[in-house]
């Protein structure tokens, strides 16, 4: 008897262990799964610890942040969110993205600079990070997930949602629910919008590296400075050219007079300017959709005057940024992904030549300056917010960058920087003060200790 019931128990026990994992293959059967974009399939490959790929978007309350109410607005809308409720998996031909079942990143009083390594073993594996300090909130995001515009809609719902949480006897409309109008939009506007037959669109020749002291390892300094929408207005239209070829203009000439000391340079200032690439397509995608533009300036006299740099700056930006422009190099980038060649190559290869090209075309760019534009919120929610903020991390061959962004009447230009000398932000805010803009400082502090 006794062994007749040993059986029995066995036999029990293996259907339970046979259910287990009926139901543990049923589950990992049911996750979904999707792949990079074109410009996402390079993220994964250059990221460490000094190369991060993250970028940071913030926003600044009038008031003090409550963690635990922040953790339950994270809580509550991250399930509407497909895009972020993705970890990264690695494949034999590419890394490709798997949802993620994990619970809700820990909402964290800032630990880290900003732009820091997403340890995504320590994050429930997940790409972005939400932090907060005293009355500013902070959304970082690791660059292969979404780019700026899709972490501003996802920013902007997290603070709705807290918001709402915050101050339900104003706020309780909408509880729970992403506002009208917000695309949850997966595609791939790459590969939708693709043409073949496209010149090469990149210039490969080596640009001016900024270089210099740098600061601790592990800080970056941050340097923001808002200015008055209105004012900056009147000094671009003053010269002929836009806000932003205003603000890249500048940005090159003080390079050229307080890095270089208006010496001739045997490499050019090359600054990368990103642009949105949805307006020109009707896109609404979540994911990364933008395309590259560079603004040339070669030093070969010793009296260039700002005028003249502007000029340069904003022919170049003009001429690059039209449908046609945008067109050839969007479908250029693509095309090399769809070579047959390549894709067929094992991952581990791709990795090892995705690095080694990587690494020479790096040095072709002296710096970044990105614009995610105008920022606006919903009326109900416009007297809790101060302003918002935007900073890039570094890359390789850029010690420094610089973000624009705007909300309520007020730009926000900050430069991020890995150098302790500050005479380009310096002189690029003198310059500005000089034109009639107002300017008002705000430093991390790192620069200076």
């Amino acid at each position: 008897m006794k062994k007749e019931k040993k059986n029995v128990t066995s036999k029990q026990n293996i259907e339970q262990v046979d259910k287990k994992a009926d139901k543990k293959t049923l589950r990992k059967e049911q996750l979904a799964w999707d792949k990079l974009d074109n410009t996402a399939n390079l993220f994964p490959v250059i990221a460490n610890e000094d190369m991060t790929n993250v970028y940071r978007i913030s926003v600044n309350l009038t008031e003090e942040i409550d963690r635990v109410l922040l953790q339950e607005a994270l809580n509550r809308i991250l399930p509407q969110f497909s895009i972020f409720r993705m970890r990264l998996r690695m494949g034999f031909f590419w890394y490709y993205f798997e949802e993620n079942m994990n619970p809700a990143p820990i909402v964290r009083e800032e630990y880290s600079h900003p732009g820091a390594y997403i340890d995504k073993s320590r994050n429930h594996h997940y790409m972005f990070r939400v932090t907060y300090h005293k009355c500013r909130i902070n959304l970082e995001v690791f660059h292969a997930l979404t780019d700026g515009a899709g972490g501003l809609i996802f920013l902007k719902e997290l603070v709705y949602q807290y918001l709402r949480l915050r101050h339900p006897e104003i706020l309780e409309h909408d509880k729970d629910k992403i506002s009208a109008g917000v695309f949850m939009d997966k595609e791939d506007s790459y590969v939708k919008n693709f043409k073949k037959g496209h010149p090469k669109v990149y210039k490969s020749e080596r640009a001016l590296t900024l270089k210099g002291e740098w600061v601790p390892k592990g800080e970056m300094g941050v340097m923001h400075g808002y200015l008055p929408v209105d004012q900056l207005k009147r000094a671009s239209k003053s010269y002929g050219v836009t806000i932003n070829q205003y603000l890249v203009g500048t940005f090159v000439y003080a390079i050229y007079k307080n890095y270089l000391k208006c010496q001739p340079s045997k490499y050019p200032i090359r600054c990368c300017v990103p642009v949105n690439l949805r307006p020109y397509y009707n896109s609404h995608t979540m994911k990364n959709f933008f395309a590259m533009v560079f603004a040339t300036f070669q030093p070969e006299r010793e009296d260039y005057t700002f005028e003249e740099v502007l000029e340069i700056v904003a022919k170049d930006l003009k001429e690059q940024i039209t449908p046609e422009n945008l067109d050839n190099i969007m479908s250029y980038n693509v095309s090399n992904e769809k070579k047959w060649i390549l894709r067929a190559v094992p991952l581990v290869i791709k990795n090892f030549v995705l690095k080694q090209v990587y690494g020479m075309s790096a040095k072709a760019t002296s710096a970044t300056v990105t614009n995610i534009g105008n920022i606006e919120l919903k009326e109900p929610y416009q007297q809790y917010i101060d302003n918002f903020t935007a900073i890039l991390s570094m890359s390789k061959g850029q010690n420094m960058k610089g973000t624009v962004c705007s909300y309520n009447g007020v730009l926000t230009f900050t430069f991020s920087s890995i150098l302790m000398d500050t005479a380009i932000q310096r002189g690029f805010f003198q310059k500005l003060s000089e034109d009639g803009v107002t300017v008002s400082i705000e430093s991390n502090g790192v620069m200076y200790e």
